[in-house]
């Protein structure tokens, strides 16, 4: 499965999960008559755009559109802060190269892993080779962590061009 199906299914799955079967739990069925089925036949068409935005050229539409969906589907009176696995979905990964981590200019180095897809040692080892950053107080900044990430982006996008 290429990345944008990959994209386009989890954020199917997502916003599914989160927002349209918390509708189906809140309304009787005949209340919705219809419209459950047609909101879900629509979100297989926005998930599809948001993926094409998410990975296309755009960054400032990219980032935006990051934000609003992080926004929307993990609402909190607490700063977004997911377990280190969600950086590895494909929404995940999504986020972390379009917008960095919407609520944390610095994350610590297990988190800065899971946002990189490799391990910690991996991290200390971009930290030592001067491809990744350090704050203040020896967490990994996020702006590094979204730099190095589009300049992979840039590099797989290439190298799949010299592919093709």
């Amino acid at each position: 499965m290429d990345e944008r199906h990959a994209l386009a299914e989890d954020l199917r799955r997502v916003v599914g999960s989160r927002v349209l079967d918390a509708l189906d739990i809140l309304f009787d069925p005949d209340e919705l008559s219809g419209t459950g089925e047609r909101l879900r036949e629509l979100l297989g068409v926005k998930s599809r755009s948001w993926a094409d935005v998410l990975l296309g050229e755009d960054d400032r539409e990219a980032a935006f559109l990051a934000i609003r969906l992080v926004s929307g589907l993990y609402p909190g009176d607490a700063p977004f802060d997911p377990p280190a696995a969600w950086w590895g979905t494909p929404l995940g990964r999504a986020v972390a190269r379009r917008a960095g981590h919407p609520a944390a200019t610095a994350v610590p180095v297990s988190v800065a892993a899971a946002m990189l897809g490799i391990t910690r040692q991996g991290v200390h080892d971009l930290v030592r080779r001067r491809k990744l950053e350090r704050d203040p107080d020896g967490a990994i900044t996020t702006a590094s962590i979204q730099a190095r990430l589009s300049r992979s982006r840039g590099g797989q996008a290439v190298a799949d061009a010299r592919r093709h």
